[in-house]
C-alpha cells in the first residue's frame, strides 16, 4: 500500500530544501525542470511511488525551496551547490545511494550530482536535455531561436528580472505555450502553482542566477570534467515534438559523457512528465527496477 505523501522542509548547508515524500522501497529523487516546482511530477509519482521512496523537491530558488542571494560569481547557484543541497536531503532521510531522475535544469543539476558524488547516485535518467557545455559549445541559430531564453535570463540583474515581473503569468504562459504540444498536459491545479511559485519576485531572480550560473561558474565545473564519464547507467528520454529532437542527436551526444546509455523519443514536447505521463512512468519504472 502506498504511504500518504508527506511535505517536509530539509535544511541543508546551503538552503533549506522543499520536499513531498511518498511511497515505499528503493529510494529515488525527482527534480523538476524551469520555470516549475516538484509540482510538474504529480502525473507520475502516484505509480513510482508503488515501486520506490519517492522524493520529488524543490530545487534551491525553486518552488517552497529557500532563494540565497547568488553572489557576484552566482556560485550559490552553481549545479554543484544545488546537487549539494539535493545529497544532503537524501543523507537526512537516511539514503547514503539512491537514483535520480531529473527534468530540464533538475537533469543539469543530476548530471553534475552524478559526477561530484558519484558514489551516492547508482542509476541517472535526464529528461529532455544534452550537457550544458555541449549546448553553449554548438550555439548556432537554431539553438538560439528555439533556446531563445538561455540568453535572455543570463543579462544582468535586474533587466530579465524586471521584464519578467511586469507580468509572470502572461511570461509562464508563453514558455509553456511554446515548448508543450499539447494543451490539456497542464491542470488547473499544477499552472496555478506554478504561477504561485513564480510570482514571487525572489524566485524569478534566482531562476535568471540559475541561468546566469550555468553560463559562468557551471563551464568551468564542466571544462574540469570533460575526460570523466558517467559511471552510473544512463536513461536519456526526450520529446519528438521537442526543439531538441530535431537540433542533436540525443544518444550519440551523452555517449560522449557516459558509458552506459539508452533512451528513446516519447510522443510529445518538453514536458515528458505532463504530456505523456504513463509512458514517462513506464520508461523510469522499466529502467529504475532493471
Amino acid at each position: 500500500m502506498v504511504s500518504d505523501p508527506e511535505t517536509l522542509r530539509v535544511p541543508t548547508d546551503g538552503a533549506e530544501i522543499n520536499l513531498v515524500k511518498s511511497g515505499d522501497g528503493p529510494p529515488l529523487l525527482l527534480l523538476h525542470g524551469y520555470p516549475q516546482t516538484h509540482m510538474m511530477w504529480h502525473k507520475v509519482v502516484p505509480r513510482l511511488a508503488e515501486h520506490f521512496t519517492v522524493v520529488a523537491s524543490d530545487l534551491r530558488g525553486y518552488g517552497d525551496s529557500a532563494k540565497p542571494p547568488g553572489g557576484g560569481d552566482h556560485a550559490a547557484y552553481a549545479k554543484r551547490a544545488m546537487a549539494l543541497d539535493q545529497v544532503q536531503v537524501m543523507a537526512h532521510l537516511g539514503f547514503d545511494s539512491f537514483m535520480v531522475a531529473g527534468h530540464d535544469r533538475g537533469g543539469r543539476v543530476a548530471h553534475r550530482m552524478a559526477l561530484d558524488h558519484a558514489e551516492k547516485v547508482t542509476r541517472l535518467a535526464v529528461l529532455d536535455i544534452v550537457p550544458t557545455h555541449k549546448l553553449f559549445a554548438t550555439t548556432d541559430q537554431a539553438f538560439a531561436t528555439a533556446y531563445y531564453h538561455w540568453f535572455f535570463l543570463i543579462q544582468p540583474y535586474d533587466y530579465p528580472e524586471r521584464l519578467i515581473g511586469a507580468d509572470p503569468e502572461y511570461y509562464l504562459s508563453r514558455q509553456f505555450g511554446r515548448w508543450g504540444k499539447s494543451d490539456s498536459a497542464f491542470t488547473a491545479e499544477a499552472v496555478a502553482e506554478y504561477l504561485r511559485c513564480f510570482s514571487d519576485p525572489a524566485a524569478i531572480h534566482a531562476s535568471c542566477e540559475d541561468y546566469r550560473a550555468a553560463a559562468t561558474i557551471d563551464i568551468k565545473h564542466d571544462e574540469a570534467d570533460m575526460a570523466r564519464k558517467l559511471a552510473c547507467p544512463l536513461l536519456v528520454l526526450w520529446g519528438e515534438k521537442a526543439p531538441m529532437h530535431g537540433l542533436y542527436d540525443v544518444l550519440e551526444t551523452w555517449r560522449e559523457r557516459a558509458s552506459d546509455v539508452r533512451g528513446r523519443t516519447l510522443p510529445c514536447g518538453h514536458y515528458l512528465p505532463e504530456e505523456a505521463p504513463d509512458q514517462t512512468a513506464d520508461e523510469l519504472i522499466r529502467f529504475f527496477t532493471d
